[in-house]
């Protein structure tokens, strides 16, 4: 789990300075936000984004949310094939339990990511359920499912094979969903749900918002181990569904933020 920064305990830092400091703290740290800095250094949330703009223009730096994060830490997804072959076992499980939390009949929202894709073979032979998806891998199986399978628009991110972007933006935005079944690239106990690139966390966000109810599935690598871009706090969610062992304490988290957690275990 990331530790915040520890107050700043030098004397005062000139802005070029302080600059230097926020990119090496940023480059070690992988991601921060914006208000960890601040305290860090003792100075306004105003003056660390403003630090922030000019070296996000020097190419030091990418701004996220209420945050920052180093442009090494964006290139270190793996692609969808390399991910297709980890914990095979453990996501068909996990698809199975996620299935039993959508309807037979109405409108659901597929995420892209391998664990999806287990979901989106759980849920194919649906007669009457209508299966929406920014995923090129689900969209593939459309010639043997007897559910509707839709596709949104957008461009092709090639390391997830996931449309994003304006076009898939305005798609969801026009659509409701019965259930949104949500994947990430990384989870933190008290922050929630992450992924690694800006685009895909939109449309998660966008989803999220259209969905009467949502239902967040990763497998145990992701948990404690938070991605670039936060996209969900947990109180977003209704469900959780993952094979990760939690704590007493992580369970009581998430069921003070009103999640139902729904636990694979091959034991």
């Amino acid at each position: 789990m990331r530790t915040e920064l520890a107050p700043h305990t030098g004397t005062v830092l000139f802005a070029e300075e302080r600059q230097r400091a926020i990119e090496t703290i940023v480059r070690q740290k992988g991601r921060l936000k914006v208000s960890e800095l601040a305290r860090h250094f003792g100075a306004s949330g105003i003056t660390v984004r403003r630090d922030l703009r000019l070296l996000e223009a020097a190419g030091k730096v990418v701004r996220a949310h209420g945050g920052v994060m180093h442009p090494e830490f964006l290139a270190t997804e793996p692609g969808f094939e390399r991910k297709a072959v980890d914990a095979v076992d453990a996501k068909v499980a996990l698809a199975k339990l996620v299935a039993v939390e959508l309807p037979e009949r109405g409108q659901v929202f597929l995420d892209s990511g391998t664990t999806c894709l287990e979901v989106a073979r759980q849920i194919l032979d649906r007669r009457d359920l209508t299966i929406v998806t920014n995923s090129l891998p689900v969209l593939q199986l459309a010639a043997h499912a007897k559910a509707r399978l839709v596709s949104v628009g957008g461009e092709v991110r090639a390391v997830s094979l996931a449309l994003v972007g304006g076009l898939a933006l305005d798609w969801l935005r026009g659509l409701r969903f019965d259930v949104a079944v949500i994947a990430a690239s990384g989870l933190d106990a008290k922050e929630g749900a992450s992924t690694t690139e800006l685009s895909e966390a939109a449309v998660k966000q966008i989803a999220c918002a259209r969905a009467t109810r949502r239902v967040l599935v990763s497998h145990a690598a992701k948990w404690n181990k938070p991605a670039a871009v936060a996209f969900a706090g947990w109180d977003v969610f209704e469900v959780f569904v993952t094979d990760a062992r939690l704590t007493a304490g992580e369970k009581a988290l998430l069921r003070r933020a009103g999640v139902r957690t729904k636990v694979f275990s091959a034991e």
